[in-house]
């Protein structure tokens, strides 16, 4: 599976059966939306409802503007039948002959979709629990499709709503620089994703949601979006979301400003621009070629290496003011209830499978922390013996998925914990066992788990992690709910203990984290972070 968090899994069921007699319509206050009806599941799906104004233009690298809530559309309705655009793709330089098939892109993509119970629920006077989906993708892919939710929502009896969103993507989304924050704003890609919340929590009772039930979700890079979310601004009293899931939260390394002016000096020379001004002017085809040819020189000039993407969040000292690490530790995060997880080998996915000579992982381990010192060095290569592994790929993924996955979902279950909030944590180790793995149990229908070709094929454990994640959207507890009658063993919350759920082939059972990440390794990264994530 590619690590940009597309879940292939059969699709057949989630295409919508388009049925004239029952095309649902919803009005939002400022303008109506046509609908698909999905017979065969009861569900109506909303495709590209703008959100904010199209970011072209002067609008470039400047935070996203609300869509305008005016009666300005003359009473007609706006077809909402077909999925719109994705914002631009980017594909970092070590993924290049695995890049994923291209759909049509604009700039003009800040959309989200909606899916909503269809006759039976959505006529019903009870408020409904939302999903807000982040897709991942390395921040620099993905799409309002990248997961399909279906099958999840059915296995709950369509209880809830779900929604997902588009945001700005690599160098549209991320780009930084002293010129940028002052004519503009950094960062501009999650300030995309809060404004999409934002639009859900002041709209989402018009298909029958409920504004003060809703759960923040993301996957690899979205999960990394939804812990961005929290750490906004240092955390904040009044968020609008209740709660979060975080899967795989990818945490790479982010850019220091030095690295910033490198990153937007390499921007300039590809568009063969000098000034903020000047990539402003270009047309939308010539900037998409000079975004993409950043990835290779870059790349080139070492700026980045293997695994991470070229483009992300970075501290900015206002939108994120710390590293989330950081600001976890210090308390400065939004508190809500929360359930993180990850699989059992994040850092295969992100690993040169050709690497396997020493002298190949230190220059490697030079390009991911250039600040890193001999001191910080020789501590990494006496937590990560030789001897432990049976090849320098494993042992290179070790450290890798330490680093950007493995620990920061302890430092996160931790220090949430710590705040007094409920949080769940949880390994798995079943699929492919690598990045992602979780996701095809999440998104595919019990009749599909055994013919997928990402490795879902144990229908009993797709059961349980629908009914566990489908209970904590709708009743805040993975225990609280169950839809299937497969038994499952009580999840307890993550507390001083440290216990967590394993998943795997051979059983599903509560361990000490002690065993997993609340080691000598993560407080090492955790201790390093200013090394580890610059």
């Amino acid at each position: 599976m590619l690590p940009s968090v597309v879940y292939l899994v059969p699709l057949l069921a989630s295409i919508p059966t388009v049925n004239a007699k029952f095309s649902p319509v919803v009005d939002v206050g400022y303008a109506k939306y046509l609908g698909v009806y999905n017979s065969d599941l009861d569900l109506n799906t909303y495709y590209g409802i703008k959100f904010a104004q199209a970011p072209i233009g002067d609008l470039r690298w400047k935070a996203p503007v609300p869509v305008v809530e005016a009666k300005s559309y003359s009473g007609a309705v706006i077809n909402g039948t077909m999925p719109g655009l994705s914002c631009f793709q980017g594909t970092p330089y070590w993924k290049t002959s695995s890049s994923p098939t291209i759909t049509p892109q604009s700039e003009d993509c800040l959309l989200l979709n909606v899916i909503q119970p269809g006759t039976a629920k959505s006529n019903s006077s009870a408020k409904l629990p939302v999903v807000v989906s982040i897709h991942g993708g390395g921040y620099t892919q993905g799409d309002a499709t990248s997961y399909p939710p279906v099958a999840f929502i059915n296995h709950a009896n369509n209880e809830f709503i779900f929604v997902s969103v588009q945001y700005r993507l690599g160098a549209y989304g991320f780009l930084g620089s002293e010129e940028v924050t002052k004519h503009g704003s950094s960062n501009v890609g999650l300030l995309d994703q809060r404004l999409a919340i934002e639009w859900t929590h002041k709209h989402i009772a018009a298909f029958g949601g409920d504004p003060d039930k809703i759960t923040i979700w993301g996957g690899s890079a979205g999960g990394g979006s939804v812990t961005h979310q929290m750490i906004m601004y240092g955390g904040v009293k009044n968020p609008p979301f209740s709660a979060a899931i975080a899967e795989f939260p990818w945490w790479q390394n982010m850019r220091t400003k030095q690295q910033l002016e490198k990153q937007y000096s390499t921007l300039l020379s590809a568009a063969n621009c000098t000034t903020l001004s000047c990539l402003r002017s270009l047309p939308e085809d010539q900037l998409a070629i000079a975004t993409q040819l950043t990835y290779t020189t870059g790349y080139q000039n070492q700026e980045y290496g293997y695994g991470p993407f070229y483009y992300g969040p970075y501290v900015d000292g206002h939108i994120i003011r710390d590293l989330p690490s950081t600001s976890f530790k210090n308390g400065h995060f939004t508190k809500v209830p929360m359930l993180v997880d990850r699989d059992f080998y994040e850092g295969a996915s992100f690993t040169n499978a050709s690497i396997s000579s020493f002298e190949e992982m230190a220059a490697d381990l030079k390009i991911q922390f250039p600040s890193a010192d001999a001191s910080f060095t020789s501590r990494l290569w006496d937590l990560y013996p030789a001897s432990a592994f049976n090849s320098t790929f494993w042992r290179r993924a070790a450290w890798f998925g330490d680093a950007t996955i493995h620990c920061p979902t302890y430092y996160i279950a931790s220090t949430v914990s710590a705040s007094g909030q409920k949080i769940w944590k949880n390994i798995f180790n079943a699929g492919t066992q690598e990045h992602a793995a979780v996701g095809p149990f999440l998104a595919a229908f019990p009749e599909q788990l055994g013919h997928s070709p990402s490795g879902a094929d144990n229908a009993t454990i797709g059961l349980v992690m629908k009914d566990w994640y489908a209970s904590f959207v709708v009743a805040g507890d993975p225990n609280k709910r169950s839809w299937s009658n497969v038994t499952k063993p009580f999840w307890p919350t993550y507390d001083k203990v440290a216990k967590e759920m394993m998943v795997n082939y051979t059983g599903i059972g509560v361990l000490d984290d002690a065993m997993f990440d609340k080691t000598e390794r993560c407080a090492f990264w955790w201790e390093n972070a200013r090394v580890a994530q610059n």
